[in-house]
């Protein structure tokens, strides 16, 4: 009998990293639900990548500090994803029967999922991870997949022989079948980087979901089990090949630099293409405010902020305030700071809710990364700096200072 809920594809989109190198932006919410560009999160991205992509049935996979994610995900309506068939699904882990566990890696937690997958039938089911900024269309990657009659296939993204060692590396043959996966090799053979995106035959990923979880000696991960599996028994395994934008913002640094990348023409991040949007959940705010005082270059401004003070190469997300006197170079000012009269903030990253008082100094301009990693200052969600108070490059204040 044919399911009247049947889809060609269905999505998982793993949301429930606790993002640890992130520090104090990632205390109380999943990393996914992180702030980003002004008036975005980081799920936004591959959210309405899917829908952008043509797919709209997708599984939200959530588990650290949930709450906020799951309550700006809602019902998916601003993905328009509020469907009576398909639509966003938010899957915690839960109790099944007198049993229940944590989502023990990112192979489990499909598994844990195999009866919501089944619900739709699906020929195909797209991975993905929800804390990565790019556009990208999936259904360019699963043609590429059908064409190729592949079991699984893997985007890739290339990357310096440096930064090779950071990431789990495919080689692959003149057609890019891949023969070999390397998780962080200290010598890298090709600079051909997983980006964390697959897409499965369904009928294949089930059996080897089931399999994994039967071995007691698997770590349930995809990267560190499944394709080794999967590539041992002769699978066929492709390498899509992406030459977008594509940043991993999950350092201080990286996440800095994303949100840098929006501010530069040539960095290839264009959030102003109106074939491809990238969606988001909007408090309805005023249009932003700039005083006669005010001095903004090269800049994002969102709704409901409001400037009176001096702001360079810097992202001011919505409901901000910049006091009169105060400048902003190099940094990211996350929803509802504040930023005192006379403060100045370099080359940092205030969070939510943040007070930064009068004459504060928040770190310094810099010329150059150090080993690769900007010193980047970060003040936590709604801590308050004391006025004329200094925080120093590269320092993280998680409690009023």
């Amino acid at each position: 009998m044919k399911s009247r809920n049947k889809k060609e594809c269905v999505a998982m989109l793993l949301a429930g990293g606790q993002g640890t190198r992130l520090g104090v932006l990632t205390q109380d919410v999943a990393k996914p639900a992180v702030p980003f560009g002004g008036k975005y999160r980081i799920i936004d991205f591959p959210l309405s990548n899917c829908v952008n992509s043509g797919i709209d049935t997708i599984g939200v996979l959530t588990q650290y500090q949930p709450f906020e994610l799951n309550q700006y995900i809602g019902n998916g309506q601003p993905w328009d994803l509020d469907r009576l068939s398909g639509g966003a699904y938010v899957l915690p882990p839960y109790v099944k029967g007198k049993e229940g566990e944590w989502y023990k890696g990112t192979a489990n937690a499909i598994y844990q999922n195999i009866n919501f997958i089944d619900r739709f039938n699906p020929e195909y089911v797209v991975v993905l991870s929800g804390d990565h900024i790019y556009k990208m269309d999936y259904d360019k990657m699963l043609a590429a997949h059908k064409a190729k009659g592949a079991d699984c296939t893997i985007a890739v993204i290339g990357v310096t022989l440096e930064e090779a060692s950071r990431f789990g590396i495919m080689n692959t043959d003149k057609d890019d079948r891949i023969f070999e996966f390397e998780e962080k090799p200290k010598q890298p053979k090709s600079t051909n980087a997983s980006m964390g995106i697959y897409v499965f035959t369904w009928s294949v990923l089930r059996r080897y979901l089931i399999d994994d979880e039967a071995d007691e000696k698997s770590q349930n991960d995809f990267g560190k089990n499944v394709i080794p599996k999967m590539l041992a028994d002769g699978r066929k395994l492709y390498a899509y090949r992406f030459r977008g934008y594509w940043k991993d913002v999950g350092t201080i640094s990286s996440l800095w630099e994303a949100n840098m990348d929006l501010l530069d023409a040539s960095s290839g991040l264009n959030l102003n293409d109106p074939s491809w949007k990238i969606y988001a959940r909007n408090s309805a705010e005023p249009p932003h405010f700039s005083a006669g005082s005010a001095d903004i270059r090269n800049s994002i401004v969102s709704e409901g902020a409001m400037v009176l003070g001096s702001v360079r190469r810097s992202v001011i997300s919505h409901s901000a305030y910049i006091g009169l006197g105060a400048v902003i170079e190099d940094s990211v000012i996350f929803p509802d700071a504040v930023i005192k009269a006379g403060a100045v903030v370099r080359h940092a990253i205030v969070a939510e809710g943040a007070v930064i008082g009068e004459g504060a100094k928040i770190g310094e301009t810099q010329k150059a990364p150090v080993k690769g990693e900007w010193q980047i200052a970060v003040v936590g969600p709604g801590v308050k700096i004391a006025p004329s108070v200094a925080v120093a490059p590269a320092e993280m204040v998680k409690e009023d200072k």
